[in-house]
């Protein structure tokens, strides 16, 4: 890769005051040239009445190497002998008051390993080996394609036996071999941003053009990412535009004014997380955010970004009471500024990278998130359903004997399942703060409890739109997820954690290879009930379809411990029904109950349809059934 550097020019201003600039990352930060020996460094700064670079090449003294002004608030210089490896910060002096702060470069490429913070020069020269990926994955990251995302916080996945980090290039030998076995076609790494608080998990971003240095260098980040594409899996890195730390070496007050952030603290503080919201309104933010997005898309391959915390963004009172917020020039309490930001975020990412797919983490009923903007939409790829989330796991955590009072918690989904294009999330969020792990979340005696995370998972992986699990969950990690410790390998000697895994990976491999399970998954074609009102057998029946008739599979799901023989379900045609899926199969750890292979239909009209079957569906355990011909497996 060739330097990208240069000086500040005409165009760049403007993009950058309209903000729609997306390439800052190439004018502003620190670009080592080593034909002129020396580093073009570029910072915003407006309120600064002068601006040094210093560190560890001259002592760390402001006095010897001042940047000029370049116009709309920039600053830029040339320093003689600044050479990648070197410690850098920028020492301003305010304009408007005797404030004077270091700040760490809001554009550098690498920084120092927590809890030092200055700013490294760095280049990103790397060789990619991934051109085939690169030229296909329009196909690996469309609406159309099957997509299961293991989520992952690459601190706690593994840990070396010393307890250290991992590296970015241990973790491309250790987790790529295990995601592309457990079947998952994407990672998603909670953010690799740099972070100085390391319990924050990277959602507290300090370095929006940075990989943290915790695990290595940025090469070793793209050997990382290269490793994963040429194993044919896609990489969605967490990228959080909606707050930063209020860490003084950070963005916040930056020159002696509030550059990135609003003055008044009922728009500029969140209350939640007690950092810095950036300002939208102002435009020269808004294309520094751009260029943020674009940089990881551009400099690391990334095939997605899932963006945190947008209903925080879309919300000027979210999490505030009354007198706490202020309204929009027409008393709403929409952010207007956030929204056209968004939406110009997501139409720039997508001229420029039509291949890649951005997601929303947005947790409310704000409409058409994944729609186009030209429809009206904030023009995301897709969207997290949060209220799946959330009350599926509220109904699977009630007591099997009481279930049939919270039906409606299933069902409730499909009223509004194609509504948008949806991720169904089993993420890091629900497995921390108390909330317990998955398997602990499920009630009853240990193997209920394993029996209802197999359902969950089957029930997860029929339902129409993409799927995302977090790390641990494959293999029911019995403790709260903690980001200073390794999962719980060792669990995996134990049946009943080994053969939940064994059925993830089944279910992965299932959901990409049958077209029924993967076809048009936002489209409401694909998806048709069969019985969504036996409560009181705590049983679910629905039909999954694809491209042509006789793509077609039946699904029963019981979240009851009692076993239910000769259950009849209507099916739209006559035939042989192949059972393609059985989570209580005893290599799953399960009891062993299921069809023999099959089943073939009676002319029993049921359902409102002609024919029908009746199975015997296992306690706590989820069936899937394909129809396969008219006559049965031998012609009979």
């Amino acid at each position: 890769m060739a330097q990208t550097g240069r000086s500040i020019n005409e165009s760049d201003i403007y993009f950058f005051q309209e903000g729609t600039h997306s390439k800052l990352a190439d004018v502003l930060g620190a670009h080592h040239f080593g034909d002129r020996g020396g580093t073009q460094v570029g910072v915003w700064a407006p309120n600064a009445k002068s601006v040094s670079v210093i560190g560890d090449f001259n002592n760390w003294q402001p006095d010897q190497h001042r940047l000029q002004p370049a116009g709309a608030g920039l600053w830029q210089g040339f320093i003689n002998n600044l050479y990648p490896g070197s410690r850098y910060k920028y020492h301003i002096e305010s304009a408007s008051s005797d404030y004077v702060v270091t700040k760490a470069d809001p554009f550098a490429f690498l920084n120092e390993t927590p809890p030092q913070n200055a700013s490294v020069v760095w280049a990103l020269n790397y060789q990619w080996g991934d051109e085939a990926w690169m030229t296909s994955r329009r196909a690996a990251n469309s609406l159309d394609a099957p997509i299961s995302i293991y989520e992952v916080h690459l601190g706690s996945w593994r840990r070396a036996a010393n307890g250290r980090f991992l590296t970015y290039r241990e973790l491309a030998d250790q987790l790529i071999p295990y995601v592309k076995e457990m079947g998952f076609t994407h990672v998603e790494f909670l953010p690799v941003m740099e972070h100085p608080f390391y319990g924050s998990w990277g959602y507290q971003t300090t370095g929006f053009f940075s990989p943290t240095s915790r695990y290595g260098s940025p090469q070793d980040l793209m050997y990382l990412i290269d490793r994963f594409h040429q194993n044919d899996l896609g990489v969605i890195l967490d990228w959080v535009p909606s707050h930063f730390p209020n860490d003084e070496f950070g963005l916040g007050f930056f020159d002696g004014q509030h550059e990135y952030e609003p003055a008044d603290p009922r728009r500029g503080i969140h209350p939640d997380w007690n950092s810095f919201i950036f300002d939208y309104s102002r435009k020269e933010v808004r294309s520094f955010l751009t260029s943020s997005a674009v940089f990881w898309l551009d400099k690391y391959h990334a095939d997605g970004l899932r963006v945190d915390a947008v209903a925080s963004m879309l919300y000027l009172d979210y999490s505030r009471k009354e007198g706490e917020w202020i309204p929009n020039e027409k008393g709403g309490r929409e952010n207007n500024d956030a929204i056209a930001f968004l939406r110009s975020m997501n139409e720039i990412v997508y001229r420029s990278h039509p291949d890649v797919q951005t997601v929303a983490e947005e947790s409310t009923a704000w409409p058409m998130v994944s729609r186009p903007i030209y429809a009206g939409g904030l023009g995301f790829g897709f969207k997290w359903d949060m209220g799946w989330m959330h009350d599926t796991l509220r109904y699977m955590s009630v007591d099997p004997a009481y279930r049939k009072w919270h039906h409606g918690e299933l069902t409730f989904r499909m009223v509004y399942a194609f509504n948008e294009n949806f991720v169904l999330p089993l993420s890091h969020d629900e497995v921390v703060y108390g909330k317990g792990s998955l398997l602990n979340k499920m009630p009853g005696d240990n193997w209920q409890k394993f029996a209802s995370l197999r359902v969950l998972f089957s029930y997860m992986f029929s339902q129409p739109g993409k799927k995302l699990l977090f790390m641990g969950g494959e293999f029911g990690q019995w403790a709260e997820w903690s980001h200073d410790n390794s999962l719980d390998w060792a669990l995996l000697q134990f049946p009943m954690h080994s053969g939940l895994r064994l059925l993830v990976g089944d279910l992965n491999r299932l959901y990409r290879s049958e077209a029924a399970l993967n076809h048009s998954e936002h489209n409401p074609a694909n998806f048709e009930w069969i019985n969504f009102h036996d409560e009181e057998l705590n049983i679910l029946s629905y039909l999954r379809k694809g491209g042509s008739a006789d793509q077609v599979v039946a699904v029963v799901c019981n979240f009851s411990p009692v076993p239910r023989t000769g259950y009849r379900i209507g099916v739209p045609r006559k035939g042989y029904w192949r059972e393609i899926f059985n989570s209580d199969a005893a290599s799953y750890g399960g009891s062993g109950k299921g069809n023999w292979g099959g089943l073939k239909t009676s002319p029993f009209a049921l359902h409102g349809r002609d024919y029908s079957v009746a199975l015997d569906v296992p306690p706590l355990g989820a069936v899937f059934l394909r129809w396969e011909s008219e006559t049965g497996p031998e012609g009979a």
